[in-house]
């Protein structure tokens, strides 16, 4: 199956959290929460790829969460629903940052299409299935990887890390990000196991010019960088 993009959806009515969450799931792996306080917390780790939105929430509002995240230079594309249709309501969620804005009721396959359109501008989504960098092909469709033309036989996790570093391509990511995001945040493995996994794609994909694009930013995390894949063509 495609690696999918991963959603956070914070709604306080547990019915509809729950029915997007489903209705998302053929593109989406989710997370829903009904608190802002708590969506604010999840959401400032940057593992997620969107963010759907309420504005009336409890201990924290939808317009107080979004203000926080991008204060906090999280860029992760936020759609918000909500049931306040007002001018002023709309004007205020744009200028604080929001990147779309869907108001209830709604059509579910506009939220949708909605949906996809925010995971294509930030690169989370592609219809073609494939991904590449370098001499390195990713098909998302069959969880297949070629280096030159040449198989390269992953486990479930280490091609999970694999596409990870591939959508965040130039970006720094931290262990606890490709930990929270690999493994979940309830999760009774130890942050660890993001080396143990990185030294066996490393090992798999040695010798080759992506090995050597996968950079280690000390006590930091890790980046996979462009440059360096370039060269090896």
């Amino acid at each position: 199956m495609p690696a999918k993009p991963l959603i956070l959806v914070i709604e306080d009515d547990h019915h509809l959290n729950q029915s997007i969450q489903e209705f998302l799931a053929p593109l989406a792996d989710t997370r829903g929460v009904y608190a802002g306080d708590e969506g604010e917390y999840l959401a400032s780790e940057g593992i997620f790829d969107a963010i759907i939105l309420d504005i009336m929430l409890p201990e924290m509002d939808g317009f107080t969460v979004l203000h926080k995240l991008r204060a906090a230079h999280v860029g992760t594309p936020v759609l918000i629903l909500t049931a306040k249709d007002g001018l002023s309501d709309k004007m205020r969620g744009f200028d604080l940052g929001t990147d779309d804005y869907l108001t209830k009721p709604f059509h579910r396959e506009e939220l949708m299409a909605r949906i996809k359109v925010l995971l294509k501008r930030s690169g989370k989504y592609r219809d073609d299935y494939t991904l590449a960098f370098g001499p390195l092909t990713v098909q998302l469709n069959d969880r297949s990887v070629t280096v030159s033309g040449v198989p390269v036989a992953l486990s479930g996790k280490e091609y999970d890390l694999l596409v990870y570093l591939l959508q965040n391509q130039g970006t720094i990511v931290t262990k606890e990000q490709i930990f929270d995001r690999l493994w979940g945040f309830d999760s009774d493995t130890g942050l660890a196991v993001v080396e143990v996994y990185m030294s066996n794609l490393r090992k798999k994909l040695k010798g080759t010019a992506v090995a050597d694009a996968i950079r280690t930013i000390r006590n930091v995390g890790y980046i996979l960088n462009e440059v360096a894949a370039n060269a090896g063509k």
